[in-house]
């Protein structure tokens, strides 16, 4: 038998693809039938009883049910043959919009795209070419399987409660190059470039050094950063597979709502919708964009236990007003304080809005950008986002 571990998209598609298994779940304390599935207690586990246990990516190490586990692997390590051939992307920011540009870009040669964004690995037809945008969690519980291209952008600190530290966090996103092999490509951060491993890397900076490295005309591609670093990922690895760099293929591509999204309010001001920025690499990434603008920023939410100081660091040197939302808006609102910045206390977002309203001129920012999960308040990022831009439209 085999263990599934938590009722989630991953493992579910696990189930309906293999024959004898059984749910377990830490956060019941009774046997559930759930959609069809029964799920079992974690106290309820034998590992004596099982041959494998396949965890749903987000249960966390300090897990009774990873604790017990005897053969734990991940999704990718049971699914993933030999002769698959597969592109991960991971890193703190950017991996879902270098995934989708990526697929974008492979469509035509068949490619498909999925796990961590979309489709489960599991739930994937036999394709030519697997582009798995990849997480953290998924990246811990692999244990043999391996990308032959692997992209990774910058990392910053993110899901530090998860695991335990900023160095386990980095360990996993470094775990692929210890399983390449030779011809496989590492795009990889610069600070990463001595890392020990058998694949071919091709490291970097920034955006200039892809555009480089690839031969790629910048002038040609009309994305902007944030984004632009991503599409250099995506256009250099179709370089290296097909030899091609496809400008008005990759300008034809349309960045997700909720990660840097511009509109204007009935007083023809510029409000940002950033609320996919959930960590403060993002954040800064998003501020650098209205670097000479009068900013008036929406911080807050479930920062995870990240340490917020390089962001007010940065903070410091910009002129910008701040609004603290969410359950750590004493940290924010303290943090600004230590950097003299104007700091409102707000209650919610939407009071966030109408403070704004109140002071905002034209050629100001009104960026939503909290640095932070959305969880301590909404279900997703998306709900939070659409609060922010119904109560902007609503002024």
């Amino acid at each position: 038998m085999i263990s599934l571990f938590g009722h989630g998209k991953t493992t579910k598609a696990v189930a309906k693809k293999i024959g004898s298994y059984k749910f377990f779940d830490d956060k019941i304390d009774n046997i559930k039938e759930v959609g069809g599935d029964t799920i079992y207690p974690s106290n309820y586990f034998d590992p004596s009883d099982s041959i494998l246990e396949i965890p749903s990516p987000g249960i966390p190490p300090s897990s009774p049910l990873i604790k017990k586990a005897k053969n734990l692997v991940s999704d990718y390590d049971y699914f993933l043959k030999e002769d698959d051939f597969s592109i991960w992307i991971s890193g703190t920011n950017g991996k879902t919009t270098t995934t989708k540009m990526l697929a974008h870009l492979l469509k035509k040669r068949g490619a498909l795209m999925g796990g961590n964004v979309g489709t489960p690995l599991a739930s994937l037809e036999k394709a030519p070419i697997y582009i798995l945008e990849t997480s953290s969690f998924t990246l811990h519980y692999t244990k043999k399987a391996r990308p032959n291209i692997y992209i990774l952008l910058p990392i910053s600190e993110d899901h530090i409660d998860w695991h335990g530290s900023f160095e386990a966090y980095k360990e996993a996103k470094l775990k692929p190059l210890k399983f390449m092999k030779e011809g496989e490509a590492i795009l990889l951060p610069k600070e990463f470039e001595d890392i020990p491993t058998n694949g071919y890397k091709i490291p970097y900076q920034d955006s200039k050094d892809l555009a480089d490295f690839f031969d790629i005309d910048i002038n040609r591609i009309d994305i902007k950063e944030p984004f632009l670093l991503d599409a250099l990922l995506a256009l250099g690895v179709n370089k290296i597979l097909f030899d091609e760099i496809d400008y008005d293929l990759i300008n034809s591509f349309k960045v997700d709502p909720y990660r840097v999204e511009e509109f204007y309010d009935s007083k023809d001001r510029l409000w940002v919708d950033d609320s996919k920025g959930t960590n403060i690499d993002a954040t800064i990434e998003a501020i650098k964009r209205y670097r000479d603008k009068k900013i008036h920023l929406i911080l807050g939410g479930d920062d995870k236990g990240a340490d917020l100081s390089p962001l007010f660091l940065m903070l410091k040197e910009r002129n910008v007003t701040i609004y603290a939302v969410g359950s750590n808006k004493d940290k924010i609102t303290s943090l600004s304080k230590e950097i003299k910045k104007e700091c409102y206390r707000c209650n919610d977002l939407k009071n966030a809005v109408k403070m704004i309203d109140s002071s905002l001129k034209k050629g100001d920012i009104a960026l939503l950008s909290p640095a932070a999960s959305s969880l301590d308040e909404y279900s997703s990022y998306k709900e939070r986002g659409e609060i922010f831009k119904k109560s902007v439209m609503s002024i």
